[in-house]
């Protein structure tokens, strides 16, 4: 049990592979940008390119696992 009090003592370094994918808003909300846009265009439909345009937000149920992570 020793190391688990340790472990929330320690000071915890940002992802940085997350902190590239995600950003804290001013509410404290998780946004993030929609994969598939990157390349191969051409087949996906209008309005699937237009859904994907816009950013979303983290679910409540995986804001707590990614938070920890951003960490600074």
């Amino acid at each position: 049990m020793a190391w688990q009090r340790a472990w929330l003592i320690m000071k915890h370094k940002t992802k940085k592979a997350v902190a590239k994918r995600f950003r804290l808003t001013k509410k404290g909300k998780l946004k993030y940008m929609k994969a598939g846009r990157g390349h191969l265009l051409g087949h996906k439909s209008r309005k699937r390119k237009r859904q994907l345009r816009g950013g979303g937000i983290v679910s409540d149920a995986d804001h707590k696992r990614i938070a920890i992570l951003l960490v600074k």
